[in-house]
């Protein structure tokens, strides 16, 4: 079936323009004045702007973590993105037992039938040997072109430095981007031990065991790695300290291929929101920070040192032992309850998935801080370029898929949890006022929101299969 957008102002990575977008087999057919087609479903966007579906390049759904998992899967977590304007994630694969195909094929065992928006992997490596050496060079058949590795989490997720050089030199033989998380864990582990030993169990003493020093220092490290594997690619993920910032600023100056994303919480919330009597909402790792922190992040964001926006999606209950009604049947997952009397054991991650596109158009296009352009860029053909999506995702151009959000850029509403679509049972924005939201949102061609209706389906969502990726100057 065709459909035919007309009458909206596009807005990309680039330009702004008034333009008719006609839809053929999922995919942009035309795009120009005056379209018309005899068997065309018309859609009016007078008044309203085109924008690419987003991507969302940070996301962990149905992720085991202590002896719970996280609430959104991905069906649930699809819908809750597209609600947002987002039609693309790329979710993160353990590294379990057996290789790294069978884990990835695991992995899309639970995701295929349940998608409801496309979605693709980054690999874990999280152990590391001659063996996973070569299996990673058959990563990019099985279509997954990117890597992540810790410099935290000692036991279950750290690699050491040398593992991770030799990771980078592997990854940038093999054309692929190395994710990295950047804390310092043998500092995390000290401080936890002293905050326990000193009955200091507070969600609170979550962001005072993790310093923002050592996610500053780790991140240097992490470049420093790449820099002597070749200039190995590296991308920094969920970027959180004013430090950080500097850092990656430093490395670019300097000539690395090295990147950024930094996630809204980071830019909103400070590490006293973890004192409140539901701080336990607020716990996610890395932690939250304070002002100036913030403040950086968003210099970093409007200067263009920061490519992309994700959110690193990974959504628990505040409460669940009490169950919330999710598409008419009561659910209860347990949640951050579990750690209620000890912050090492709350859920670490939250929900953001849906709010991404819309917070940040209220704070940073709306406020005037950011451009719609650059909107679209940090949220859909930076993502698209770097992770080996472009132009296929990302772009308004004829071939692309037809992933797109038509935005009311008038209509106005006071955000929080009923009008996210998280299965969880609470939302970081609660309360917010937003001026500008997705009305209507299409993957592939097919209506999948528009209003309040959900259209989308299980298994919906098709696996993307990337190719290499670029490195943005």
């Amino acid at each position: 079936m065709e459909t035919l957008i007309k009458n909206g102002t596009l807005i990309t990575a680039s330009e702004s323009f008034k333009a008719d977008i006609l839809i053929e087999d999922e995919k942009i057919k035309l795009i120009g004045q005056n379209l018309s087609h005899p068997n065309a479903e018309v859609v009016d966007a007078e008044g309203k702007l085109v924008l690419p579906g987003g991507i969302d390049v940070h996301v962990h759904l149905d992720l085991p973590m202590f002896n719970t998992v996280s609430s959104d899967d991905h069906y649930t977590g699809g819908k809750a993105a597209a609600f947002g304007g987002t039609t693309s994630v790329i979710d993160f694969v353990p590294q379990d037992e057996g290789t790294l195909e069978e884990n990835i094929a695991r992995w899309r065992a639970k995701a295929d039938p349940k998608a409801s928006v496309d979605f693709g992997f980054h690999m874990n490596i999280t152990r590391f040997d001659q063996q996973v050496a070569r299996e990673i060079f058959t990563l990019p058949d099985l279509g997954v072109t990117s890597l992540k590795v810790f410099t935290a989490y000692n036991g279950r997720l750290r690699l050491s430095d040398g593992e991770i050089f030799r990771v980078m030199r592997v990854a940038r033989a093999a054309g692929m981007l190395t994710l990295v998380h950047a804390e310092n864990g043998d500092v995390i582990d000290i401080l936890v031990d002293e905050a326990l030993a000193a009955g200091n169990k507070d969600p609170y003493f979550h962001a005072r065991t993790r310093p923002a020093w050592g996610a500053v220092e780790a991140s240097l490290r992490a470049a420093a790695l790449a820099a002597q594997a070749g200039d190995a690619p590296l991308y920094l993920v969920h970027m959180n300290a004013a430090g950080e910032v500097d850092q990656l600023a430093y490395a670019r100056e300097h000539g690395l291929n090295m990147m950024g994303e930094t996630c809204p919480q980071y830019l909103f919330f400070v590490e006293d929101d973890l004192r409140r009597e539901d701080g336990a909402k607020w716990v996610c790792s890395p932690p939250m920070r304070t002002e100036v922190d913030n403040t950086r992040l968003w210099e970093g964001i409007e200067d263009g040192i920061i490519q992309v926006m994700s959110t690193d999606h990974c959504p628990f209950f505040y409460d669940g032992t009490n169950p919330i009604t999710y598409e008419g049947e009561k659910v209860a997952i347990p949640g951050k309850e579990l750690g209620r009397e000890d912050f090492t054991k709350i859920p670490n991650g939250l929900p953001a998935l849906g709010d991404r596109m819309p917070i940040l158009w209220t704070t940073g296009v709306v406020s005037g801080r950011i451009t719609p352009n650059q909107f679209v860029a940090m949220h859909c053909t930076n993502p698209a370029r770097i992770f080996g999506l472009y132009p296929q995702k990302g772009a308004l151009v004829p071939g692309a898929d037809a992933d797109i959000a038509i935005w009311d850029p008038d209509k106005e509403l006071e955000y929080g949890v009923n009008i996210a679509r998280h299965r969880t049972d609470y939302n970081l924005f609660e309360g917010w006022h937003l001026t500008g939201f997705p009305v209507m949102v299409f993957l592939r061609g097919q209506k999948i929101v528009d209003g309040d209706n959900w259209y989308g389906k299980p298994g919906g969502g098709r696996f993307l299969h990337r190719h290499e990726g670029e490195i943005l100057r």
